[in-house]
């Protein structure tokens, strides 16, 4: 019986002959992205889907999926076979995604700019916490009670979904 392997004959001989297969960079791996197992064995609790599934739950196409992986709006892990794998924080990324697409009328250049601004946003938010908490070390210990007073004074807000508002005119 002949044992089947995972290259193909091309493959093999490319090896072979000491040069990289057809379309293959040399030096270059098959998943090349950084993820795959070793993000899976970061995160065991995470749940990881396939593109089919995903674009299923979304009534999306697979190659719009791809598209925007190809225009960075989203970074899938990989498997060691190199398929895509989408977290549950990437759907979350999809979500708000189709929302300024779909609902907004958003082209990828301005939601580009919308997850741009909304990383900034959160990067300044951890700031300004590392800030508080360095100045309560700082400036109050010993008198926890009136930071905690004055921190009250400062009013968080909920994220919420954007909303289209169309002009009355």
């Amino acid at each position: 019986m002949k044992r089947r392997t995972t290259e193909t004959p091309n493959t093999e001989k490319a090896a072979k002959a000491g040069r990289p297969a057809a379309g293959r960079k040399p030096g270059r791996k098959a998943a090349a992205s950084g993820t795959g197992p070793q993000a899976k064995a970061a995160c065991p609790e995470t749940n990881y889907y396939h593109i089919s599934s995903v674009a299923g739950r979304y009534r999306l196409h697979p190659q719009t999926l791809r598209l925007y992986e190809r225009e960075g709006l989203l970074k899938p892990s990989r498997s060691c076979g190199n398929t895509r794998l989408y977290s549950d924080e990437d759907l979350k990324r999809l979500e708000i995604i189709l929302n300024l697409v779909r609902d907004l009328g958003v082209n990828l250049a301005g939601v580009e700019v919308v997850l741009n601004m909304r990383a900034k946003m959160e990067q300044i938010e951890s700031e300004v916490q590392a800030f508080l908490e360095s100045f309560q070390r700082e400036f109050f210990s010993g008198r926890e009670d009136e930071f905690e007073a004055r921190k009250r004074s400062l009013v968080p807000v909920a994220s919420s979904k954007i909303v289209k508002v169309e002009n009355p005119e």
